[in-house]
């Protein structure tokens, strides 16, 4: 017999300051993918997201956490990343190319701006040469990448396990 009993939904853990990392998000396909990463960004208790394009957010997926986030819509992302750069931030993508490092190694910056690509064509090459750094997520099966909002999750997981308290 076990000594486990479930706690469900406990109030969430506190932080000792507020997480320095900010996700920007390509314009994406699906409102879903959107609103799931959403739910993760405020999960980890991320309070910033920028979305370019005509981002809808769907409440029932991304749950309570949205009162809590500051939702930024803008028009394309180089401007975006510009201020970020000029505000002290890393410029980081989540993509699969050429001289991506595999998260496993990767050392995140406290202050990091996360950039994440379109479901079907990634980051743009424009928007990929602006940035300090590329992570990727190794796979070890089919299909060749992890989905956008999944993907999102496992790098902001990385990103709060080596700040465990903001």
């Amino acid at each position: 017999m076990s000594d486990f009993v479930q706690t469900r939904h406990e109030p969430p853990t506190s932080l000792d300051r507020p997480r320095e990392i900010v996700v920007v998000c390509s314009p994406l396909r699906s409102n879903v993918n959107l609103s799931r990463i959403v739910r993760t960004v405020t999960c980890c208790g991320i309070t910033r997201l920028i979305a370019c394009g005509n981002p809808k957010i769907d409440s029932e997926i991304a749950r309570d956490g949205l009162d809590t986030l500051d939702f930024q819509v803008r028009r394309s992302l180089a401007p975006v990343l510009d201020k970020l750069r000029g505000d002290g931030f890393r410029l980081v993508g989540l993509e699969q190319t050429t001289g991506s490092v595999s998260i496993h190694r990767y050392e995140f910056d406290r202050r990091t701006a996360l950039v994440v690509g379109n479901e079907r064509s990634g980051i743009d090459p424009d928007v990929l040469a602006k940035l300090d750094d590329v992570v990727e997520i190794p796979v070890w099966g089919l299909p060749h990448a992890y989905n956008v909002a999944t993907a999102t999750s496992m790098a902001l997981y990385e990103y709060c396990r080596q700040f465990p308290r903001g």
